[in-house]
């Protein structure tokens, strides 16, 4: 992952991608994808009590055994240092609470540059590499297979090739010679990618595939020349970017034949269709053109790949959001994940989750830090589980309650009931079912609004025959209401009235109606750029978006609620003041 790319810790993976990364995602679409089976990897005692794997010698076989995968995000790859982003130090027990959720294979992130000489021999230094080994044979001794990389090294010297070309291969080369060195009597349990996520500044198309050609080319004759188990070691090559348009993968399928070696492995990454995972472009929800992006390019990589028996590691998949942080509302996120694991696994590849700090696993604890997450993602991994159009059941606050419908999203199950803890609901008199439109009756809303007051008054369940049920809030609302505020420019917290209702997004414009706010091409900018504050009662808009305005020049934001509510707000920016009125 290329996190935003700057030494302070990112949130997650990364908003700040290069302006091309945005017109790839926007106009060409998602990854990857045949049919990965979650199998665990074939365990047998090694000294010591450690656990060693057994690796098939069909690369299938043995990528298929690494399902599922999870990657030590925002750790060795950090900068400068292993703790510079937030997370511990890496210990045996991380990987021994890893195997302990069933994972079967980790993706160890690694940046260079900052324990290596800027100038030729280009020395690691040598302690950092005896903490990137010691890390490795911890992951190993579990049991686990293991991935390492190149990776922040990408986009912080390798990008200038086609300015500084001799210089960067012999970088690169020199970084791969050290890295095969090492690592050449390591068992075949550890894989080695040539570089994450390859990009190259002011190049062509034409000159990229030629400058990932030769580094791919280079790196698998450096790491099959070191020696050792690095004869027949599995090698991950990317596409570029690990993007999954045809252009590209087409590139990578060239360079693998060119090659001819059997013990390769395609990557991909995939974070969604980009106004989705961001919530920006007035892409809140998890729509048509959001699963399209996925199936679509997840069947690209597999007819590319996996049909012609290469297999394809899923090296990262998430959203450029953390999940939980409000930015993607809660339904549409869990729609996402159950999706992008059905569909790696159904197009046969093997997928690893980027987790960069606490978003799926505890670092200190390896629990999962959301226990609906843990048992979505783990039964992904086997199964489907059915959604529904909606998570939440809006009711006003005051006056009749009237049925209302919810689609179902079956996923090839079939309902088995509605549920609200440990008591179903009861049919016709509680609920009807015609097709997929499911009606809750009025009768049972009045009995699940109870007192209704504002928020949350009561869950019930959707169940299907598989997988994990489909939670739905039934909630009471009033119109929300916003008031005037002043801030500066660092930040405007805006007193809220939410009165029961959740905020979906926010459109700004400046009083011509051209966009207001980072990025020129859209009104509807990243809901990241905002922070609803149910218990506080506040609405905060960041400094990203309050820097970005002109000034003096009056905005009005639109912010958008999941009832269908629409409320109207002015904002100003004069200096490092900041005004906010309400409509």
């Amino acid at each position: 992952m290329n996190d935003a790319q700057q030494t302070a810790r990112p949130r997650s993976r990364r908003l700040h991608r290069t302006a091309a990364l945005l017109v790839a995602l926007v106009t060409v679409g998602g990854v990857a994808g045949g049919t990965a089976v979650a199998a665990p990897a074939d365990q047998a005692p090694a000294r010591g009590g450690a656990q060693a794997v057994r690796v098939p010698s069909d690369p299938m076989a043995a990528v298929a055994q690494m399902q599922p995968s999870w990657n030590l995000g925002n750790t060795l790859d950090a900068i400068p240092d292993e703790t510079s982003w937030g997370n511990p130090l890496t210990t045996k027990a991380t990987f021994d609470g890893l195997r302990a959720q069933g994972f079967r294979s980790v993706r160890i992130p690694v940046t260079w540059y900052t324990h290596q000489s800027a100038t030729a021999p280009y020395t690691i230094d040598p302690a950092y590499m005896t903490r990137v080994k010691q890390v490795v044979d911890m992951a190993l001794s579990t049991g686990l297979y293991v991935e390492i990389n190149v990776h922040h090294d990408s986009w912080q010297w390798i990008k200038y090739m086609s300015t500084d070309h001799d210089n960067i291969v012999t970088r690169f080369n020199a970084t791969w010679q050290q890295i095969a060195t090492t690592f050449k009597d390591e068992p075949r349990a550890l894989l080695m990618e040539s570089i994450n996520e390859p990009q190259f500044d002011n190049a062509t198309d034409a000159q990229k595939t030629q400058y990932l050609r030769e580094l791919n080319t280079s790196f698998h004759s450096i790491v099959r020349n070191s020696g050792g188990q690095n004869k027949d070691r599995l090698l991950v090559l990317p596409s570029e970017e690990t993007n999954n348009a045809q252009h590209w993968l087409d590139d990578l399928s060239t360079t693998m034949s060119s090659l001819k070696d059997r013990n390769l492995v395609a990557t991909v990454h995939y974070y969604s269709w980009y106004p989705f995972s961001v919530n920006i472009a007035n892409g809140p929800t998890y729509d048509a053109k959001a699963q399209s992006d996925l199936t679509e390019g997840f069947a690209r990589v597999h007819d590319t790949f996996v049909a012609k028996g290469i297999p394809v590691y899923l090296g990262e998949y998430g959203l450029l959001t953390s999940p939980y942080s409000g930015v993607v509302e809660r339904g549409e996120m869990l729609k996402y994940f159950e999706h992008v694991n059905y569909e790696a696994r159904r197009n046969g590849m093997t997928s690893a989750v980027w987790d960069a700090a606490n978003d799926f696993l505890n670092r200190g604890t390896m629990q999962w830090m959301v226990p609906e997450m843990k048992a979505l993602i783990k039964s992904s991994w086997t199964t489907r589980s059915g959604t529904a159009s909606t998570d939440n059941v809006f009711l006003p606050a005051s006056g009749p309650i009237t049925a209302q419908t919810v689609t179902l999203n079956r996923n090839g199950l079939w309902f088995t009931g509605l549920w609200q803890g440990d008591r179903p609901l009861i049919p016709y008199l509680d609920y009807t079912l015609n097709g997929d439109q499911l009606t809750l009756t009025a009768d049972a809303l009045t009995r699940l609004a109870g007192d209704r007051a504002h928020g949350l008054n009561s869950t019930i369940e959707i169940r299907y025959s598989d997988g994990v049920p489909w939670k739905l809030f039934v909630r009471s609302y009033d119109k929300p209401a916003l008031s005037d505020a002043t801030g500066t420019a660092d930040g405007l917290t805006i007193p809220t009235r939410f009165n029961g209702d959740l905020m979906a997004n926010v459109e700004s414009t400046y009083a011509d109606g051209t966009a207001a706010g980072p990025a020129s091409w859209t009104t509807f900018q990243s809901f990241d750029n905002y922070r609803a504050d149910y218990g506080a009662d506040t609405t905060t808009v960041k400094a990203d978006f309050l820097k970005s305005l002109k000034d003096d020049a009056p905005v009005t934001l639109t912010f958008r609620f999941w009832t269908g509510a629409t409320l109207t707000y002015h904002v100003t920016k004069s200096g490092n003041t900041v005004t906010g009125t309400a409509s």
